[in-house]
């Protein structure tokens, strides 16, 4: 063993660094402390990547949160501005629909109707009459039915294809409502069924003697008809009572109230939505007519049969 101070510490050191090197290669892994107890290297705490300053960590987890919350602010902002973009545009639109529906029905009508019914919807000697005061109400019926614009000039204006469409037709009542005046469309809705009965005894006092208990429709004078009804919709049976077409009586709101109308329509809209008991009603002709038609039918096919034979055994 020698003297040297320097060499005793060199040796002592040296043990300690592999006993240390020992720990290592068992563990796996350099511990915190070394094995002489001391801390020979003082560690800077790490971020969750594993480096940075001490006050890293705070910064960057303050960045994210505060990048996270303005995106979604963003995001919200964006949705919101979209919605009340489309919330106004939506409801600018209807309100200009109820405003500028005049003005696109004067447009149909400076192209369909002008020719006959003037300018200023005064009429043309022998081509056609004034429009002033008749309503949306004529208008909606005549032109949904398809008998305006007229092909001709007789005495009866029958139902055909509508030339334009609900909107369109709409537009050109709104616009003659506007010019001429008149009655107006109703709203709401057409048909209450708890006053089916009341309906169904205002159309026999009213209409029935024109368009039939059956709704088929009847010859008038002067080569007129009463159309039939099958095919008319509820706010075409409405609008027609308003404004009285051809040979119709106009029946104003104090002959027949709007309650007394859409009875009526009630009425008229389950009878043909029904079916009929016991069989075929032969649209709805009656009985005595069905006996009829098989008395006749039968009749007939008997005799048929009859001279057949008859002329087989000759």
């Amino acid at each position: 063993m020698t003297d040297d101070p320097n060499i005793e510490g060199t040796s002592v050191n040296e043990e300690l660094d592999s006993d240390a090197g020992d720990v290592t290669g068992e563990l796996g892994f350099e511990p915190t402390v070394s094995a002489t107890g001391a801390d020979p290297e003082v560690r800077r705490p790490r971020n969750r990547r594993g480096t940075g300053s001490p006050g890293a960590r705070p910064r960057r987890t303050l960045g994210r949160r505060l990048g996270a919350a303005g995106v979604l602010i963003a995001a919200l902002a964006a949705m919101g501005g979209g919605y009340a973009a489309f919330a106004s545009s939506s409801g600018a639109e209807g309100a200009k629909s109820a405003a500028d529906m005049a003005g696109e029905g004067h447009q149909l009508y400076e192209v369909s109707c002008i020719t006959c019914h003037g300018a200023n919807l005064q009429g043309v000697k022998d081509r056609g009459p004034s429009l002033v005061g008749v309503g949306a109400s004529a208008v909606y019926f005549q032109v949904s039915t398809g008998r305006m614009p007229a092909t001709g000039q007789g005495a009866n204006e029958i139902r055909k294809s509508a030339r334009f469409n609900e909107e369109q037709t709409q537009a050109l009542a709104a616009f003659v409502q506007s010019v001429g005046g008149g009655p107006t469309l109703p709203t709401g809705s057409l048909k209450d069924l708890k006053d089916l009965a009341e309906g169904g005894e205002l159309f026999r006092l009213n209409c029935a003697s024109c368009h039939g208990t059956t709704f088929k429709g009847a010859p008038l004078s002067a080569g007129k008809t009463a159309p039939s009804l099958n095919a008319a919709t509820p706010l075409q049976i409405y609008t027609a009572m308003q404004s009285g077409p051809e040979s119709m009586p106009v029946f104003s709101d104090n002959e027949l109230t709007p309650a007394q109308k859409r009875a009526i329509i009630t009425y008229v809209e389950t009878i043909k939505a029904s079916n009929d008991p016991g069989g075929s009603g032969i649209d709805r002709i009656g009985p005595v007519s069905e006996a009829i038609v098989l008395w006749v039918v039968g009749v007939g096919g008997l005799m048929i049969a009859i001279l057949w034979i008859g002329a087989k055994v000759q």
